[in-house]
């Protein structure tokens, strides 16, 4: 098969409701050492479309999961999970669920930024959000409480929006 065109049109996105959310349960479970509280949830399904679950040929196989806040008049989109699991990386599901949220991101005239935290070790993590602008804009040392190494960087993108047509 011939290199991303094919491979896409398996990919489809669908949103977190009430009557999938197990499905995002199930796959935090399979991909996070982290256990994600109802708190997660709740801002999960009350994002709207900054969350969703990607399906490849109608699998469950990955999701995005973002928080909504409110930072000084602005919105700042706070990404809690991006994860694939392991048999389907490689395939651009994750890049299309972090697209989804970037364009959603750059239509919206009130978010400033976006940001993530990744453990300082993830180095696949780094490179992979570096590719689409994010750069380390802090680090936070002792930020995990059960997991080696505990220290985690801040990765922030500052959205740049179109300026508007004249």
């Amino acid at each position: 098969m011939g290199g991303g065109g094919r491979e896409s049109n398996s990919i489809s996105l669908d949103g977190v409701r009430d009557k999938n959310v197990m499905q995002l349960k199930k796959l935090n479970t399979a991909l996070f050492p982290v256990r994600y509280n109802d708190k997660y949830y709740a801002d999960a399904l009350s994002s709207g479309e900054f969350s969703k679950l990607a399906y490849y040929s109608d699998i469950c196989v990955g999701a995005i999961a973002c928080r909504l806040e409110k930072k000084d008049g602005a919105i700042r989109v706070y990404i809690m999970t991006l994860g694939v699991l392991a048999p389907y990386r490689g395939l651009g599901i994750g890049t299309r669920l972090l697209k989804h949220v970037l364009e959603l991101c750059a239509n919206e005239q009130n978010i400033a930024e976006i940001y993530l935290h990744v453990q300082t070790n993830n180095d696949e993590a780094i490179g992979f959000y570096k590719k689409f602008g994010f750069e380390i804009t802090d680090t936070i040392m002792n930020y995990y409480t059960n997991i080696t190494p505990p220290d985690c960087y801040v990765l922030t993108k500052f959205v740049t929006h179109a300026s508007p047509k004249k």
